[in-house]
């Protein structure tokens, strides 16, 4: 019997102020990209808390989710590691407040970049995929669904036992 096939489950934030949305700044396999602040949720965690932690390892800023903008299903073969992955991505839109003093960007983030989508748009080349302009896309859109859209069953947390 082969092994069951399962996605990749990522989070990610699109922050606006204005007409710029911040990016980070990473090393990828592929060299240096950028992304909205995201990774992937980690076990025991909610896309909600997924996408607060992330963003705050990332942007050293705390992130409010405020709606959730889609649910985006991707695949993608990466040459510089022969990876054959496909990625489960909860966007998320909200804000952020001030950056928090010394508190230091998660490993292998550059640095954070305000961008207008014209910026980003020109850049497309050193997006980390497509994902990362789709989501802004949408945030632009207007595109907004409740948070609480993405039910967490409290087993999450404290798993049933069965027997």
């Amino acid at each position: 019997m082969s092994a069951r096939w399962k996605p990749s489950v990522t989070v990610a934030a699109v922050i606006a102020e204005g007409d710029r949305f911040l990016l980070v700044e990473e090393h990828t396999a592929e060299g240096l990209r950028l992304n909205n602040p995201a990774g992937h949720l980690d076990p025991g965690e909610t896309p909600l808390e997924g996408v607060v932690r992330e963003a705050l390892e990332e942007t050293a800023r705390s992130f409010v989710p405020e709606a959730l903008l889609g649910v985006y299903l991707a695949r993608f073969h990466r040459p510089a590691t022969g990876e054959d992955v496909t990625y489960l991505r909860f966007g998320f839109s909200g804000t952020v407040g001030e950056p928090i003093p010394g508190r230091a960007l998660d490993h292998g983030i550059v640095r954070t970049l305000w961008l207008t989508v014209d910026q980003i748009r020109a850049r497309q080349a050193e997006l980390r995929s497509p994902l990362v302009l789709r989501c802004i896309d949408d945030h632009l859109a207007g595109r907004r669904f409740p948070l609480d859209l993405v039910h967490a069953d409290p087993s999450l947390h404290h798993p049933m036992r069965f027997g």
